[in-house]
């Protein structure tokens, strides 16, 4: 590990927890040390199409989290504990630089670094690495939207497309689902500061997005109003320079039964109510899920695949 990049864990600051663990010889919020942990590395099908495409995108799926959501889909490698038999495989930046060209040498669309924030020294060391080696394909960077503008401006060079989520307005319910009481203002200055580095979408022949930003937002239970909100604030915000993903897949987990308000999926009604909402400020760049997106298929399985097998 490079001093700089094992320096960076030391007292660790990198999300907005900035719980000052060092992380060389313990753990952090995120559940994990200084050594990555992949848990999938492969072609996946299912993200938003311009970036999937018919290849797919290669999705790096790291352990650990630096948020807390109770709802989340992921959980079996976001919140790491002493219960869990499996958090992932061990990886260092060179190992990570060879998955990359692995995954491009099965024609995926894009490198797609999923839940990244904690690892990032390791990611930006990596991708040199895969670069120098012949990496040519967009790096994406696909987190919760809970980020340090500081730790951002690490990335500046190294990733092409950001891909966050905007989770929330409401603090309270930041706090209460997510425990993240201080969400808004940073996942605010955080969108400020990927859109600052990546610009307007750029997409190639094929449609495929090669430069730009899609923020997404999870429809949750109860959260219409939010929703309006988020949606709101996007629009008057950045207007048509960043693509909106509105999800509807929210799947109620085990994690919720306490939260009798998260038990159930979000009705097709409410769905419409903020479909019409976008229609009507004539936003222009919104990808929009139709049918029952609601499905277990989208929880890819955590296995190591795509890491184990690479020689």
């Amino acid at each position: 590990m490079e001093m700089e990049e094992r320096d960076a864990y030391s007292n660790c600051m990198l999300c907005p927890r900035k719980c000052g663990a060092d992380r060389r010889i313990s753990v952090g919020f995120c559940g994990m040390g200084d050594r990555m942990y992949i848990a999938r590395a492969a072609l996946h099908m299912w993200e938003e199409p311009c970036i999937s495409g018919e290849e797919g995108s290669g999705t790096v799926f790291f352990s650990g989290c630096n948020m807390g959501c109770i709802f989340c889909q992921n959980r079996k490698i976001s919140r790491v504990s002493g219960t869990h038999q499996w958090t992932g495989v061990p990886c260092d930046a060179g190992k990570l630089a060879d998955v990359m060209l692995h995954l491009q040498e099965q024609r995926a669309n894009n490198i797609n670094l999923v839940t990244p924030t904690h690892f990032v020294p390791s990611i930006v060391e990596a991708v040199r690495q895969a670069r120098r080696a012949g990496l040519t394909i967009p790096i994406v960077y696909n987190s919760g939207g809970y980020e340090n503008v500081e730790t951002l401006k690490r990335l500046e060079g190294t990733v092409d497309i950001y891909l966050p989520d905007m989770k929330y307005l409401d603090n309270e319910r930041a706090g209460k689902y997510s425990n993240a009481p201080d969400y808004a203002e940073h996942v605010k200055a955080a969108l400020d500061e990927m859109y600052r580095q990546v610009g307007r979408a750029r997409y190639d022949g094929r449609g495929i997005m090669v430069q730009g930003m899609i923020v997404r937002h999870l429809v949750l239970p109860g959260g219409f109003l939010d929703s309006i909100r988020v949606i709101d604030y996007l629009y008057e915000r950045f207007r048509d320079q960043v693509t909106l993903s509105l999800m509807s897949q929210y799947t109620p987990m085990e994690e919720v039964l306490p939260y009798p308000e998260l038990r159930k999926r979000v009705s097709k009604r409410v769905y419409d109510h903020l479909i019409r909402h976008v229609l009507e400020l004539q936003m222009e760049n919104v990808l929009i899920q139709s049918g029952n997106a609601a499905e277990q298929s989208f929880i890819p399985e955590f296995n190591g695949e795509g890491f184990l097998q690479l020689k």
